[in-house]
């Protein structure tokens, strides 16, 4: 069995009983969600460090993984910052799980490491910002989800299982604006330093590739969304939506794009 294939099984192996704690009844005990959170973020970073330590392969399961990583460890971060966070874990980690089986099933292509001939340091703060950017968009998408589950079943009179596991309307808003804020300056930093990878190759400063167009695209939808609600006080379902589209403007520009590539034309 090929060393990738058993690194995966092993990441998605850590991720599992992280991912069920939530709904289980042990759900309230912080020394065991920490407890279980650890081995989740050490089975894809693991995969992550081994895979790609000194190269870059830009395929879609590297992809994946790399999401699920640096997802993994700023949910960490920001579980220890903001304890409310942690109950986005309902939401969070089984859709990080369920990335990791795409990326164990969408085997690594035997590719050669990141090509060109971009100075290696343009190039390593393009693909940090790109990623970190979103991640954190990712945990805003959730966040804004979850704002979305609960205010319907406000609505609705119907609070269910999940919806009582989440974090309440008002804590839900709040991160989902300070990780917009943040996924929007390393978005803006990812797409800066995309410019400067362009223009030392001689492609000019902007590539109108999918990738780039997409990725201007989802900044305009944030840095929109985010003037609503200081201008305005836009939040709520509303909010939510717009939040989701730039997460879905950013997965096409980012593992879209790869699909692509990998999958309907490889």
């Amino acid at each position: 069995m090929p060393t990738s294939v058993i690194l995966s099984l092993s990441a998605l192996l850590s991720m599992l009983p992280a991912s069920l704690l939530p709904f289980g009844q042990a759900a309230g005990r912080e020394r065991l969600f920490w407890l279980l959170l650890v081995p989740a973020i050490v089975g894809p970073t693991a995969w992550v460090v081994v895979q790609m330590y000194g190269r870059w392969y830009a395929d879609l399961s590297g992809a994946l993984w790399v999401t699920v990583a640096a997802t993994m460890v700023l949910f960490a971060g920001l579980s220890l910052i903001v304890p409310a966070s942690r109950r986005l874990a309902p939401l969070l980690l089984p859709y990080l799980v369920l990335l990791g089986v795409l990326a164990t099933v969408l085997r690594p292509i035997e590719a050669g490491p990141f090509p060109g001939t971009v100075p290696g340091l343009w190039t390593q703060a393009h693909i940090v910002m790109s990623v970190m950017a979103y991640a954190l968009l990712t945990l805003s998408a959730v966040s804004g989800f979850a704002v979305f589950l609960q205010e319907r079943a406000l609505k609705r009179k119907q609070p269910t299982k999940l919806t009582r596991l989440l974090p309440a309307v008002a804590e839900g808003e709040r991160l989902q604006i300070g990780l917009l804020v943040l996924a929007e300056i390393l978005l803006g930093l990812g797409v800066a330093t995309g410019m400067a990878v362009n223009w030392t190759k001689g492609g000019g400063v902007l590539a109108l590739d999918h990738k780039s167009i997409l990725s201007i695209i989802a900044f305009a939808v944030v840095l929109a969304l985010l003037l609503a609600h200081w201008l305005t006080g836009l939040r709520g379902r509303m909010a939510a939506r717009l939040v989701l589209i730039a997460f879905l403007l950013l997965t096409l520009a980012y593992p879209g794009v790869k699909f692509v590539a990998d999958i309907l034309l490889g």
